[in-house]
Order: C-alpha cells, then structure tokens, then sequence
C-alpha cells in the first residue's frame, strides 16, 4: 500500500471519527431555541419531545423537597411585577436541589425538559437569567447621578 493511500484511509477514519463525536454530543435541545410559556402552551405536540420553555418563577411558589431530592415551581408569562393578566402558570418539578444563584421569586428562568403527566413539566435544566441593572430612562430626563457626579464635578463646571 502506498504512503499516499494510507494518509488519505488516515484522514478519512479521523474525519469520520469527528463527526460521529460531534453527532454524539448534539442533544435534542442543543441548538433549539426557547418559546415562550403561551407558545409552549398552545402548541399540542409539545408533549412528545424536549423542548426550553422561557417564563418567570410564580412570587411564592418555589418549593424544595429535600428527601425526595427536587424543587417543584409554578412559572408565568408575565413577570410578578408587570401589570394586568399573568396567564395559566405552569407548574415544574426539577429533578435536583441544585439551583442557579440567581434562582427565585420573580426570576426569569428557561427550563429544559418534556411535559409530563398531568401537565407538569419535568425539568432537567433551569436557566436564571441575570437580572438587568440597566433600564431606559425616560427621554429628556436626567440620570439621577449627573448632577453629583459621585461627588465630583464636572469639568468646567463651577460651584
């Protein structure tokens, strides 16, 4: 067999060795986006696979069962704060006590995982998104520490 010959069979078992790994390690949800709870919600076959469902964690309904080793929640559409309707919360059992920092009342959250008997979502992920500490300000106002400046002033300011 030529040197030729046994490099390229060389890279064809390498190549095919890549891809079968990459293949391997794509999950269901890998590359799959969220939806929102009332996409989630309106969609009947949402049952049969894994899917993200975006939402907020329901003020009040986090509940963590040490012995049985899971954290049940209900999630909502809307944030705790917003107002008017918040929708059909649903209710989700994960199956681990450990959560994200950043995991409580009215935190937004993406959770992994099938819709199980009874219209309880079985989850084997949570995701806490880190609130913003950033908000827009109204146009034409003034952000609340320009005219202090930390206690400094401005340049070619005077006092």
């Amino acid at each position: 067999m030529s040197k030729g010959l046994q490099i390229a069979i060389g890279g064809v078992l390498v190549i095919a060795l890549l891809g079968w790994y990459g293949a391997s390690q794509v999950g269901e949800t890998s590359f799959a986006y969220y939806q929102t709870l009332n996409e989630f919600l309106a969609t009947p076959e949402a049952a049969h696979r894994a899917v993200r469902v975006h939402g907020y964690v329901t003020t009040g309904s986090i509940e963590r069962d040490v012995e049985a080793r899971q954290v049940s929640f209900r999630v909502q559409e809307k944030p705790p704060h917003a107002a008017g309707e918040m929708g059909t919360p649903m209710t989700v059992i994960y199956l681990s006590l450990e959560t994200p920092d950043l995991f409580k009342d009215g935190a937004e959250v993406v959770v992994e995982g099938r819709l199980g008997a009874g219209g309880t979502f079985r989850a084997t992920n949570v995701l806490a998104k880190c609130p913003s500490k950033f908000e827009g300000m109204e146009p034409g106002s003034e952000p609340a520490n320009a005219a202090t400046n930390g206690g400094r002033q401005a340049p070619g300011a005077s006092s």
